[in-house]
């Protein structure tokens, strides 16, 4: 059989297939039947920014409201059950530790870098292997640069930085001015990995009814080139792992972001619409794959299609448009 072990933030995993932060993984029984099913790993649903702070705001008796860059979220929000899922949190990683071998990755939802990165060190406490920073950090305000908005990224690491030992991973968009180079300075903080990309909300309007909706929650498969371009970009361009994720939908998109040179991978959207037990499927896709090539190990194959070589990516691109568009 083929050896599915590989690295990934220092961590040993049984193989690279990590289940993203969701809410297939906001329970000990979820995860659980994730850990029967195969998955390497797990990354727990996360806990947001605004309810660390409801909790610590209920602790100091603050007269004011918590600091964020959007202080108006917490008119929506019912602070005694954002206070609640805080220690909710905790007891679900020291159970998770307790009943399961998988790596357990705990996730905040952040915005800022205010107080609330004390609390990750609550996470290390817990026995949580690592920890996830989703950072969700959309650039629309239009009185904040963009070297502002960039900021935010690197304090947020610095200060979390400070609070545990466990790795950092963080999860980020696209939206930037110069994305190369972000995921470059990002990697240099010292960061485990970087996990691209982030899933945003995206709005839809009922035209009939004037209001304002959710598109599809769910990724599909057509959203895989974005982060397969990006990872075989910047494959050992950076200095920390890189995790892919959204449009991963099979095994066979499994091997593509492995052969761009991703350590490991995320996926949910196709374990909601296919049930937790298509990770066995993506498994046997994966093994049979790296049988019918002669591969015996996954670092055998990682990055052979990366653009490692390239000293410019976006000129091999321009190369390959040429070829698909001119007719040749």
């Amino acid at each position: 059989m083929a050896n599915l072990t590989t690295k990934y933030m220092g961590l040993t995993l049984r193989n690279p297939i990590i289940v993203a932060s969701s809410g297939l993984t906001e329970s000990l029984d979820k995860i659980k039947h994730l850990e029967d099913k195969g998955a390497g790993a797990v990354v727990l649903k996360s806990l947001f920014e605004e309810e660390i702070q409801a909790e610590m705001r209920k602790a100091e008796q603050e007269a004011n409201t918590p600091g964020t860059i959007y202080p108006e979220i917490f008119d929506f929000f019912d602070y005694d059950q954002m206070e609640d899922s805080v220690s909710k949190y905790l007891f679900l990683i020291e159970d998770a530790k307790k009943a399961v071998d998988i790596p357990i990755i705990a996730s905040i939802n952040a915005v800022s870098s205010n107080e609330w990165t004390s609390f990750a060190k609550r996470v290390e406490d817990a026995g949580a292997d690592a920890l996830e920073l989703n950072a969700f950090i959309l650039p629309s305000d239009v009185n904040r640069s963009s070297d502002q908005n960039e900021q935010l990224y690197f304090d947020i690491i610095e200060k979390v930085k400070k609070e545990v030992s466990i790795p950092i991973a963080m999860k980020i968009s696209y939206y930037f001015s110069n994305l190369a180079q972000m995921i470059q300075k990002l990697s240099q903080t010292g960061l485990a990995s970087l996990v691209l990309f982030n899933r945003f909300y995206s709005p839809d309007f009922d035209i009939n009814n004037f209001t304002v909706n959710s598109a599809s929650v769910l990724s599909n498969p057509g959203d895989l080139p974005i982060s397969l371009r990006w990872i075989a970009i910047m494959a050992n361009r950076v200095s920390c792992d890189l995790a892919a994720t959204t449009g991963i939908h099979d095994g066979h998109a499994v091997v593509k972001q492995l052969l761009a040179g991703a350590n490991a991978v995320q996926l949910a959207s196709t374990l909601y619409k296919n049930g937790p037990e298509y990770l066995e499927k993506i498994l046997i896709d994966l093994e049979n794959w790296m049988h019918e090539h002669d591969y015996e190990a996954i670092d055998d194959f990682r990055g052979k299609l990366s653009y490692e070589k390239a000293a410019n990516p976006a000129a091999l691109e321009r190369v390959q448009f040429m070829q698909h568009f001119s007719g040749k």
